[in-house]
């Protein structure tokens, strides 16, 4: 990595009926060595100006690079200045990623790269840095970000939101959720519509959050917000310190509390330790699907154990032709990727037995907390090689 980022200031203006953003970033980054320039990923906006530690450069941008002509060593700042209409990011497999419109609002889904549809940055999974997100919007709005409210001013008819978020977070991370939404229960937002549902759908999360830092370790941020849109979702958002979920997503009988749970436990397994590289996807993805299968039991519905019977006839259904250790880009959010991962741990939980397992993940956790780790650094730390390799590096199922 030719340069870091350590702290990005958002300052963002959004007109959510026009869907205009005005934007102006300022990055305090790191080069190691001397640079004569530099790119950040970035959608395709209007430039209005490029600083480099307070000083106008040259630049160019163009599908989706801002190429910044200024030289910089050790710690400098860049500030861009920008505005236009912000579209999604087009993926060859995951459709179109990042900030998009609601109908009355907006989501920003990002995994893994749609963090340039709204802001500049090095979107690189493993550059971490902390933030601090204002954003301007219309007061019947709530504005909803990573980390914590550190402020909101009214002024006549739009209200102005500053998040701190003081963990470093990686960019398809970061996240602004807008719309018409009030507080259902602590940190739940949701539409007016929705509030009864929501509130019964998400009553369990606080028991869940303790169920999980006795088998996880501390919960890893100052808060957890969630937010339910007005609209259908696909799937729910991973985001740090905050997971967003679609109208579809309530129903008044927490028929999808395992997403709920899913979601959550990302907090730890992809978020606080985040993955040095996307194919160590499984990282977050298989240690989040066990979490399901671990709050069905701590809750009274069926044990890890029938879950992962489950989980390894349906696999035995499906082809075998993904290695999760190292899957393929186009596999990284397979579901198999998801539940042959849970069966992994699953398998080493059976190896070590209920104590030494969760003492490792608590480990896992403690070791590498707002850091990022590998595969490699899993296997080194839980040993038992000769059980895992099969699981994680052979496309047979084990």
């Amino acid at each position: 990595m030719t340069f870091s980022v350590r702290h990005y200031e958002l300052e963002l203006d959004y007109k959510p009926h026009a869907a205009r953003l005005a934007g102006r970033a300022v990055l305090t980054a790191v080069a190691p060595k001397p640079l004569p320039g530099f790119e950040l990923s970035l959608g395709p906006f209007r430039i209005n100006k490029v600083l480099v530690n307070r000083k106008p450069v040259r630049y160019t941008h163009s599908n989706g690079k801002l190429r910044i002509r200024g030289a910089v060593r050790g710690e400098f700042t860049v500030e861009v200045h920008y505005v236009g209409t912000p579209r999604p990011v087009r993926t060859m497999y995951w459709g179109e990623l990042g900030w998009d419109q609601l109908a009355d609002g907006s989501i920003v889904a990002s995994q893994p790269f749609g963090a340039p549809s709204w802001f500049p940055c090095n979107d690189v999974v493993s550059d971490k840095a902390t933030y601090r997100i204002t954003v301007v919007a219309p007061s019947p709005y709530t504005v909803v970000c990573n980390g914590v409210l550190a402020d909101g001013r009214i002024g006549g008819s739009t209200t102005t939101w500053v998040y701190s978020a003081t963990e470093p977070m990686a960019t398809y991370l970061a996240s602004v959720q807008i719309g018409q939404y009030v507080e259902v229960a602590p940190r739940v937002f949701a539409p007016q519509r929705l509030r009864r549902l929501a509130a019964h759908d998400f009553a369990r999360q606080p028991r869940m959050i303790e169920v999980f830092e006795d088998l996880f370790g501390p919960y890893p941020f100052d808060q957890y917000s969630v937010v339910i849109t007005d609209d259908d979702l696909e799937v729910p958002v991973e985001a740090q310190a905050l997971s967003t979920f679609g109208a579809n997503h309530v129903d008044g009988r927490r028929g999808f509390e395992r997403l709920v749970a899913h979601e959550l436990a990302h907090q730890w397994f992809g978020n606080s330790v985040g993955i040095a590289d996307w194919q160590h996807i499984w990282l977050n993805e298989g240690f989040a699907c066990y979490a399901e299968w671990l709050w069905s039991e701590a809750s009274g519905g069926p044990t890890a154990t029938v879950m992962a019977a489950r989980a390894r006839d349906m696999l035995s259904r499906l082809p075998q032709d993904i290695v999760i250790g190292d899957p393929a880009m186009r596999d990284w959010f397979d579901d198999r990727v998801y539940k042959r991962g849970a069966l992994t741990l699953h398998a080493l939980r059976g190896a070590l037995g209920d104590d030494s397992f969760f003492a490792l993940l608590r480990e896992w956790t403690s070791r590498h907390r707002h850091g990022t780790a590998t595969t490699e650094d899993f296997l080194a730390l839980a040993g038992h090689r000769d059980l895992l390799t099969p699981w994680l590096f052979a496309a047979k199922l084990p």
